[in-house]
Formats: structure tokens, C-alpha cells, sequence
């Protein structure tokens, strides 16, 4: 076990359990959890269970209408098979044909009485939005990327034939893409095989009920992620991306956060305490969740990300993304009054994190959800990599964040405080 924040004898009823924290987040970045890999075997099924566990232990209740923590659901991944493709009488190699498709099989030929569309992907940097907007295919399509992408050609490579996820089952349609100068004139036959199995997920959501009846309306949602990326290619030995930071941490957050707003027995708010699968994928464990719920009753969303490092701002510093669109990151700071710790807006506006996380789903809909990082994610190298390990956190300033949340959210969670709403998407 790492450093604790506090020592037993110091715990204060405005700390959480550093005890907590380190068992949970040792638990979880763990290499029996296999990089807790959404559709991987073992992984986060055994995640799963043990936050289960964990919010049984605390006594919390499931959501109603569930017999348990676990919130189910299906998403359907696609993966591709072997691909042959000739353009102009010369065969393409692997690394330059990537195909996605909702269909067992294809053949397309230039000769056929109704040719594929064709797109092109010229070399500005303001054409390659076009590659990932084709990624969900609504009509055959052949698309010739050009080499001055072939960096984010073979990023989207990695993401493809790791399972394409998508929340319902693909449609009939496929999109292949080439790296390639497009030709003017070209001939081509491409075949391919793609597999599309449904996948089974779960969001574990426990619920500490409110004691103010007048209020059993107004949820406030703490959640973090618990899936990462698995098993990957193996570095200098090691094919296990642990996720210590990414989002072993949040989720301990999540945990350590339930057990201490039930032991403090004021919350006159219902919490959601919600560890959300699949984000990695897409997301889809915050999107089905989100649909679960009418936002106009969901006052408060505390989307905890990565706070296992220092942030830029120095120890006892987090960031808020989304800082002005609500004021929920001055209110929070409002609480803080007398203590060390600040947050701090975004200051990573060019990443689009508000975004990029699990809060994005219920802030589109109007909910004042932000995410609460540390993370230095431009010069973070080891971001998705197997290099991301407990060794690699501060866990006694973690734990310091974790408790700065908790004391941050106290009028939130008292119905003293709520923050004004988020603009919704239109």
C-alpha cells in the first residue's frame, strides 16, 4: 500500500477514509483486473463485482426498479476480419485499408452497375473531421485519406481494430478507408469480413436516499469510470494497462465519496454513486444511464477523471471543466473557504475535456455536470499506456482532492446550494 493522506488517529469528519481510498484504488489497478477491458475477457466483470461489493458494504441501495447495483444493458461491437483490397491493378498492404461495417461480409468492385460512393480526404488538416464522421456508415462508402494523415490514419487504425462499439446494432452499410493519394481515375476490388457480437455491460449505481422528502426529486450524481483499455501490446514485458490514474482513481473517488456521505447521515439530497462502464468506447455507459433519468431532476453531476497527479496548479489544486457554464465550480470553491485547496477552470480549453468525459451526456441536456481533474493531459505519457500504474500516483494528494470534493459539495448536498443549469444542445 502507498502513503495515506492522513494517519487513523487524524481523520476528520471533512477526510475521507485514506484507508479507503488505497484499497480501492490498489484493487482496481490491479493485474488481476486485466486493465479492466470493456468486451476483454475476465477484467471488468470482476470490476464489477467488486464495487458491487463495495456498495453493499457501505449500505447503499440499488436504483429503484433494480433488483442490485448492476444497471445492464447491451452494446454491439464490431470487429473487422481479413481484408483484400487492389486499387488500379496493384494490391494495397494491411496498414493501408481499415474498414468498418454493420455487414458479415463485402465485395465491391468499380465495374458494379451501382458503384460505391466515393469520398475524398484531401491534405488539409481541417479535412480529416470527414474519416471520423464516416465512422458509423449510412451508405457504402469508399474514402481516399490522403498521406498527410497518415498519423491519424493509423490512430484510427488502433481504435478500429480494438471492436468498434455502438449502442445499437450497425446497419447494413460499410465504409473503407485507404491511404492513398486519391487517383484520378481508379479501379478497385475490395473484400472484407467483419464480426458484430453483442456485448453485455453494466454501470453499478448505488443510492443514499435523501432526507428531506420535499427534495427526493433532486438527485446529485457522483461517478467516475471503471473500465480502461485491458490487454494491449506488450511493453518491455507488460500487456496490462492497469488504469491506476485512468479511471482507477475516479472511481475510488466515487467509492470513498459514498462511504463518507453515509457516515456523515446529512445529505438532505438523494446520491447517485455511479461507476460507469464503457467510456472508453464511446461513452455508453453515461449515455445509457443518462436516459435512465429526467435531467430536470439531476441538480448536480460530480464527474471525477484522473486525479492521481499533481495538477499543473500544484499539490492541492484541481481543475473544473466547463468552468463557466454553471456556477458550479464557484460554489464549490465558496465551501473552501479557510482551506488550502482551490479549483481551478479548465486550463486545457483546446482538449474539449467538458466534452470528452462521462459528464458530457447530462450537461447536453441542460444538468450543470462537470468533470474534476488533475490530470496534465497534454504532457501526460503515460495516458493509455501500460505504464499506468499505482506506483506512477500521489495517492496522499489524491486523497486530498477526494476529500476537497466532499467538503466542496456539502451545500449541493444539503439543499442549501444549487447550481444554475447548463445551456442545453440544440
Amino acid at each position: 500500500m502507498l502513503s495515506l493522506a492522513l494517519p487513523a488517529a487524524a481523520q476528520t469528519k471533512e477526510s475521507v477514509s485514506g484507508t479507503t481510498v488505497a484499497r480501492v484504488l490498489n484493487t482496481l489497478a490491479a493485474d488481476d483486473m486485466q486493465g479492466r477491458g470493456t468486451g476483454q475477457p475476465g477484467g471488468d466483470a470482476k470490476a464489477a463485482q467488486f464495487l458491487a461489493g463495495e456498495f453493499a458494504r457501505i449500505g447503499l441501495q440499488p436504483l429503484p426498479g433494480l433488483a442490485g447495483f448492476e444497471q445492464a444493458f447491451t452494446a454491439y461491437q464490431s470487429k473487422p476480419g481479413p481484408v483484400n483490397a487492389i486499387l488500379n491493378g496493384r494490391p494495397l498492404v494491411p496498414g493501408q485499408v481499415l474498414v468498418v461495417s454493420g455487414q458479415p461480409g463485402l465485395t465491391w468492385l468499380s465495374e458494379d452497375a451501382q458503384p460505391t460512393k466515393v469520398v475524398v480526404v484531401g491534405p488539409e488538416t481541417s479535412e480529416r473531421r470527414k474519416m471520423y464522421e464516416l465512422l458509423n456508415p449510412k451508405a457504402n462508402t469508399l474514402v481516399f485519406v490522403d498521406t498527410a494523415h497518415t498519423k491519424a490514419f493509423n490512430q484510427l487504425a488502433g481504435h478500429i481494430e480494438g471492436g468498434l462499439m455502438s449502442a445499437e446494432r450497425p446497419g447494413p452499410y460499410s465504409t473503407v478507408f485507404v491511404l492513398t493519394t486519391a487517383p484520378a481515375t481508379s479501379t478497385y476490388r475490395i473484400s472484407a469480413s467483419t464480426t458484430v457480437q453483442p456485448v453485455a455491460l453494466r454501470n453499478l449505481v448505488g443510492v443514499l436516499p435523501g432526507r428531506n422528502p420535499k427534495r427526493a426529486q433532486e438527485f446529485v450524481v457522483f461517478s467516475g469510470h471503471y473500465d480502461h483499455l485491458g490487454i494491449l501490446k506488450a511493453v518491455a514485458g507488460d500487456s496490462i494497462a492497469n488504469g491506476a490514474d485512468d479511471d482507477a482513481s475516479g472511481t475510488t473517488a466515487v467509492v470513498a465519496l459514498a462511504e463518507y456521505f453515509k457516515q456523515k447521515k446529512d445529505n438532505a439530497r438523494p446520491l447517485l454513486f455511479v461507476a460507469f462502464a464503457a467510456e472508453e468506447k464511446g461513452g455508453f455507459g453515461s449515455q445509457y444511464f443518462s436516459k435512465q433519468l429526467d435531467p430536470q431532476q439531476v441538480v448536480a453531476m460530480f464527474n471525477i477523471e484522473m486525479i492521481g497527479k499533481e495538477a499543473k496548479f500544484g499539490p492541492k489544486t484541481a481543475f473544473i471543466t466547463g468552468y463557466d457554464k454553471s456556477n458550479f465550480g464557484p460554489l464549490l470553491q465558496e465551501n473552501l473557504k479557510g482551506t488550502e485547496f482551490k479549483f481551478e477552470p479548465d486550463p486545457y480549453p483546446a482538449q474539449n475535456l467538458f466534452y470528452r468525459s462521462d459528464n458530457a451526456t447530462l450537461a447536453r441536456l441542460g444538468v450543470p455536470a462537470h468533470t474534476i481533474s488533475t490530470d496534465q493531459i497534454p504532457t501526460d505519457k503515460l495516458y493509455h499506456s501500460v505504464d499506468d500504474e499505482v506506483s506512477s500516483l500521489d495517492v496522499k494528494n489524491m486523497t486530498a482532492v477526494i476529500s476537497a470534493i466532499a467538503r466542496s459539495a456539502r451545500g449541493i448536498v444539503a439543499g442549501t446550494q444549487t447550481p444554475t443549469r447548463v445551456a442545453p444542445e440544440k
